[in-house]
């Protein structure tokens, strides 16, 4: 159990271009780093997106990159860990800004808690996931539903974790989602023949992250504005 902190500072930003939200994460881990701002963890949407990781490479696109942004998504290169992934609508992002040492993890164990979230937050959905080794992510059998990947700066993190709700499957078929070509992907709404509602999710995975790292307690603010 990580050690024990102050309440969680919740953001719930609707849905964000991955610019805007990129940006926002970079001021809120400087502001961190500074000690001007709690552990915050903002949960999101985006719209049609492909990112790729610092392992990526032209071999991750089935769609020619060039030809991605006339088909509706935007491309950008990351510095997170990873290859390919996709981010859209019906897709919960929770980026976490989180001293970790401070929480005295490791990265290895920040990234287990990430998974547990996903975990302990599909299991109140009546939904069994699973780790597994070696390959970051949760999975329901031998299908990934969520995704982690994640950027430490004097050990303050960035980026984070993506869980299928109801996204569009088909726009997965883009890329080799996460490096691995024999994946399947799925979702909660694949899985149980329904989807929850987007802000139940939140709800879940909000408290399951708490839970998992040792918070005290949640402030949630309101859907923030564009910058």
């Amino acid at each position: 159990m990580p050690r024990q902190q102050g309440p969680l500072r919740v953001v719930d930003l609707g849905l964000v271009p991955y610019g805007e939200a990129l940006a926002l994460q970079r001021e809120t881990r400087e502001a961190r780093l500074a000690g001007r701002a709690p552990d915050t963890l903002f949960l999101l949407e985006h719209p049609p997106t492909i990112t790729l990781g610092r392992r990526g490479g032209p071999s991750d696109f089935i769609t020619p990159r060039d030809a991605l942004p006339g088909m509706g998504f935007e491309v950008y290169d990351t510095d997170r860990g990873g290859e390919a992934t996709y981010h859209g609508p019906g897709q919960l992002v929770g980026y976490p800004i989180v001293a970790i040492r401070e929480l005295g993890l490791s990265v290895p164990r920040f990234v287990e808690l990430l998974e547990q979230t996903l975990i302990a937050c599909l299991a109140g959905l009546h939904l069994g996931a699973q780790r597994r080794e070696g390959s970051p992510g949760v999975w329901v059998g031998g299908r990934k539903i969520g995704a982690i990947g994640v950027h430490l700066k004097r050990w303050v993190s960035m980026h984070g974790f993506a869980l299928n709700v109801c996204p569009d499957l088909k726009h997965f078929e883009a890329i080799v989602p996460c490096g691995m070509e024999d994946a399947e992907v799925t979702s909660i709404e694949a899985e149980l023949g329904r989807s929850p509602a987007m802000d139940e999710v939140k709800e879940r995975v909000s408290k399951s992250f708490r839970r998992a790292f040792g918070y005290g307690g949640v402030e949630t603010e309101a859907a923030m504005t564009s910058r």
